[in-house]
């Protein structure tokens, strides 16, 4: 993320980019306070932090949505860890977000109200949210 604020304070033209974070696959020892998960997420939020104070005002023009191509069921399984869920949340800090507020309707987690075995409902298509913002550019 600092080679990318590097980048785009550089004013190349950058104007679309992504960045990976591999390891979210937790299907054992995913970890609550400590383990996988925890250290994935503060991991997440730290870098996600030191861009945003690294941009400062040039936030101002930046949009930055956090996405899986997964999401991950409500209930652990055996080993540990959860597997593999189509229901999933996104971050967004930055340009034209109105934050401080979830967005969508909540799946519940109710044995009747989730979709396939365990897994969370789908209130929203990712690519809806993803037009939103292509739009307010």
């Amino acid at each position: 993320m600092h080679l990318l604020a590097q980048l785009i304070k550089s004013k190349l033209g950058l104007e679309i980019f992504t960045v990976d974070i591999g390891g979210w696959d937790t299907h054992i020892n995913q970890g609550v306070i400590e383990g996988q998960m925890p250290r994935l997420l503060s991991d997440l939020s730290k870098s996600l932090n030191a861009f945003y104070q690294n941009m400062g005002e040039g936030m101002k023009r930046i949009t930055v949505v956090t996405m899986s191509e997964f999401g991950r069921r409500a209930a652990e399984n055996r080993g540990g860890g959860t597997d593999h869920d189509h229901g999933n949340v996104m971050f967004m800090i930055g340009k034209n977000i109105y934050g401080g507020k979830v967005y969508g309707q909540w799946p519940r987690l109710a044995r009747k109200d989730l979709a396939g075995p365990g897994d969370l409902a789908i209130t929203m298509d990712f690519r809806t949210v993803l037009a939103e913002i292509v739009k307010g550019v």
